[in-house]
């Protein structure tokens, strides 16, 4: 994947995941909110990857 590709699905992996925590703390969810929390993380990682892309030209 390249570098916009994957700062993309990092950002909707984030979003997801922060809805997902806010479900989850306002209905006492807590399995709903772990689960947000870790879809969040790996958002997280993806973004950093196409930066590291974008820094690297798309090498790796």
């Amino acid at each position: 994947m390249g570098e916009l590709t994957d700062k993309t699905k990092g950002l909707a992996n984030e979003a997801v995941g922060n809805t997902k925590q806010a479900i989850g703390k306002a209905s006492g969810n807590e399995r709903l909110r772990a689960e947000g929390e870790m879809q969040e993380r790996k958002g997280e990682a993806q973004n950093l990857k196409g930066k590291v892309k974008g820094a690297l030209g798309d090498k790796i």
